[in-house]
């Protein structure tokens, strides 16, 4: 069931599911909605969390038009939904959400017990000469960039075929079908623009102010990086010292967590129990 919560600026849509145990909360990338958790969902319920997966600003049943749009925006939202359930509570962020986390957690250290950033944009990001040798890279940035320029549904899809490398899920052609009727919403696809303009200064800075446990997660073949593993450790190498642990996901793309779930629990579910504990 949705439940809405008030902001500054608008309301933010989550589900809360699971009736005890400690928080998760869920957040999303830019262009997509919470049904991106649909997989880990239950297994988090199932392994004693109660998660609150929500709908970021600009996104699925949250408002679409805001005034803004950049990291420490989604981070106050976020820290709003943990404050109305009662938090503390593990952050768990994807791609732009991953740099919102972040500050989430530099900025209120008591509500935030532990961070998992999937494929996250945390760092300002650099593009040189030698990742431009990456055809997989190449291509993926072009695509973005037209969905930034053009605000283009299917520049969106055809990034999408891309960080999505191999099988796809079961469900893709449903989940698509969903994806492109939530950006023809009026103001949808304005929100994921502005989002791809949004730079990650913001995110970057606050790395070395985290003060909690930290899980990168990096899909092998993801196309915003040239190299995935390298821009983990580099986010590694930017929080205090040994804050932070890289987890790198065999044949994933940008989504890792839609793509191979189990893979993503396998690391996942071990550090929250650590946590927990």
């Amino acid at each position: 069931m949705t439940e809405h919560l008030t902001v500054e600026g608008g309301t933010i849509a989550y589900e809360l599911t699971g009736t005890e145990g400690p928080l998760v909360v869920l957040a999303h990338g830019m262009g997509d909605s919470r049904a991106a958790y649909r997989f880990l969902v239950p297994e988090l319920v199932a392994a004693g969390h109660r998660v609150a997966n929500v709908d970021l600003r600009g996104c699925g049943e949250s408002s679409a038009v805001w005034p803004s749009y950049s990291r420490t925006d989604i981070a106050g939202d976020l820290l709003a939904v943990v404050r109305h359930l009662g938090g503390p509570a593990v952050l768990v962020g994807h791609s732009i959400s991953g740099g919102a986390v972040t500050i989430a957690a530099a900025q209120a250290p008591e509500l935030v017990t532990a961070l998992v950033e999937l494929t996250p944009f945390t760092r300002k990001q650099a593009v040189s000469l030698k990742d431009l040798r990456s055809a997989r890279f190449r291509r993926g940035m072009l695509h973005l960039v037209g969905t930034g320029v053009l605000g283009s549904a299917g520049q969106w899809r055809k990034y999408l075929e891309i960080a999505y490398p191999g099988p796809k899920p079961a469900d893709w052609a449903e989940r698509s079908a969903q994806v492109d009727a939530m950006l023809a919403e009026p103001g949808r696809m304005k929100a994921v623009q502005k989002m791809g303009m949004t730079p990650a200064t913001d995110a970057g800075a606050a790395l070395g102010d985290v003060r909690c446990p930290v899980l990168v997660v990096q899909g092998t073949l993801d196309p915003d990086w040239a190299s995935p593993q390298a821009e983990g450790e580099a986010i590694l190498a930017e929080l205090p010292d040994g804050l932070g642990r890289l987890a790198m996901v065999e044949g994933a793309g940008h989504y890792p967590h839609v793509q191979h779930p189990a893979r993503v629990l396998a690391v996942l579910l071990p550090f929250l129990a650590s946590v927990d504990a």
